[in-house]
């Protein structure tokens, strides 16, 4: 069977009922840890007399934990997901090697992480922005450099001039021929 990141708490409660309840995985502090958060979550999941009747000694550890969460799968949705939070909280590895979490990461891992999509433009770095925004630069300035005002012509002059660190001798070069032919023409 698939699991899925939607699929409700009372599926994978009843899928990892037999890892919960097999091999003493839980003891009885972790199990009266956990029936007492549940009585005291507001609004109650376990009222005064369920918390007294799954935590009763005279009973096995085995047959009490499946009393509960039988009786959890009964109440609903909430109660089930108050379950996975104090079973969280009380005995975290134990909560990470479930069957429904390992299945639950290995399931998300192989589909694609659409909040990384939508942050990540390209991977190439700000170098390469950098280097797109002088050429777009570099192309208005010479737009600009094109029109036949003699005033702009001689601003341009100016700015090549005294630019051969930004785009290089041999680009100054021929920008500085093209505008000494612009008046010609």
């Amino acid at each position: 069977m698939l699991y899925r990141t939607h699929q409700s708490y009372c599926i994978r409660l009843q899928h990892d009922m037999y890892f919960l309840t097999s091999n003493s995985r839980l003891n009885e502090q972790v199990v009266d840890k956990i029936i007492l958060q549940l009585n005291r979550v507001y609004p109650q999941i376990l009222t005064n007399a369920e918390a007294e009747k799954f935590r009763n000694p005279k009973a096995s550890l085995h047959t009490r934990l499946s009393d509960l969460i039988k009786h959890l799968q009964k109440k609903g949705e909430r109660h089930c997901q108050e379950f996975y939070r104090a079973l969280q909280i009380n005995a975290e590895q134990l909560y990470n090697d479930l069957p429904s979490r390992k299945i639950l990461k290995t399931t998300d891992s192989t589909e694609i992480a659409t909040d990384k999509e939508k942050c990540m433009l390209n991977d190439r770095g700000p170098v390469f922005f950098l280097a797109c925004f002088s050429v777009a630069a570099g192309f208005a300035l010479f737009w600009y450099c094109c029109d036949s005002d003699t005033k702009v012509l001689g601003r341009a002059r100016r700015i090549l001039g005294f630019s051969p660190i930004i785009i290089g001798r041999h680009v100054r070069k021929i920008c500085m021929l093209y505008l000494e032919d612009l008046p010609r023409n």
